[in-house]
């Protein structure tokens, strides 16, 4: 985990920035970044993956507070705290039975406070399991993933137990070499995940099990894919409904006629009617984006907008001429 100057600078923002600059600062950078962009470039990689972290806990209001006053401890902020509180209302051994040495010429500071209390202990008790934290991962995807489902394989930083002292924090009753005492060590989670068809900008789907590791044996936290669905360059999402500009010549919508309108699943044929105007708006029935965990799909809306001649030859300059006779008011 990078420290405090780190995290802010990973993502470029101030530390007072809010949450909005803090996600548009994390989207401009996982594009540039993305590993399917930036095939083989191992360098981009991991700056990726520590953009993640960053945005991963300053994305996060509660976290964030945390970051900001403990630093990369931030995880274990509320534990110091209480172990705190603890010393001043025991006596004898402070924090129930652990031996912690405080003012030493050694340290005592908070990291050997967390080091002692996470895992190189000396007195009798050991600690609680802590459940891990849950984490949330921004995903962005486009709209025909949004109307299909799909999947991405995300990389993750993590603290994994300690396989040395299997998150004990101790080894052989002294302080575990591997992880100094913390039980746990960092190292890169690979993890496909499944995105279902019909989610939507800020969906969220939850992954049991799938975040941060648990203290001292405590389960896992959650995984929260929070969903960005990016804009389309020709449909307009509203709800399970599309729509869609369909540029219909003069001639056609005067006379009628059958058209080709596009659509996610390909092009559809749409009769116009004769005299159709412009701004009209047909329905396609279940031609839009999936309802998310339900059966059917909404609707396609195609709107027409009419397309008048341009570089009129003198044969259809005489001919509009004749019309303008026959219909003066239109």
């Amino acid at each position: 985990m990078a420290n405090e100057k780190n995290l802010y600078e990973t993502l470029g923002v101030p530390k007072t920035a809010s949450a909005d600059e803090i996600k548009k600062a994390y989207r401009k950078l996982a594009r540039k970044y993305h590993p399917d962009l930036n095939p083989g470039d191992k360098a981009s990689e991991e700056t990726f993956k520590k953009i993640n972290q960053a945005y991963e806990i300053l994305s996060n209001p509660e976290n964030r507070t945390k970051y900001d006053k403990y630093g990369e401890q931030w995880q274990y902020g509320e534990q110091y705290e209480k172990a705190r509180a603890s010393q001043q209302q025991t006596q004898g051994s402070p924090f129930g039975g652990y031996d912690f040495n405080f003012g030493s010429s050694e340290g005592g500071g908070f990291e050997d406070i967390l080091s002692q209390m996470l895992g190189g202990r000396t007195g009798r008790r050991r600690s609680h399991p802590q459940p891990g934290q849950s984490i949330e991962q921004p995903i962005d995807i486009s709209l025909e993933e949004a109307a299909s489902g799909t999947s991405r394989l995300l990389s993750f930083q993590m603290q994994k137990p300690c396989e040395t002292c299997g998150g004990s924090g101790a080894k052989d009753k002294k302080v575990c070499p591997t992880c100094q005492g913390t039980g746990v060590n960092p190292g890169i989670e690979r993890l496909e995940v499944k995105i279902p068809a019909g989610v939507n900008t800020d969906s969220k789907i939850r992954l049991a099990g799938k975040g941060g590791y648990g203290q001292a044996g405590g389960q896992r936290g959650d995984l929260y894919l929070r969903i960005h669905v990016r804009p389309h360059e020709k449909f307009e999402r509203k709800d399970d409904d599309l729509t869609v500009n369909v540029p219909v010549n003069l001639t056609t919508a005067m006379l009628g006629g059958e058209i080709f309108i596009p659509s996610l699943k390909g092009k559809l044929a749409l009769k116009i009617p004769a005299e159709t105007q412009n701004g009209r708006t047909f329905r396609l029935k279940g031609q839009g984006i999936p309802h998310l965990g339900k059966d059917g799909s909404g609707d396609l809306l195609a709107k027409v907008s009419i397309v008048l001649p341009e570089k009129l030859t003198d044969t259809e300059r005489d001919l509009f001429e004749k019309l303008r006779q026959l219909r003066p008011d239109s």
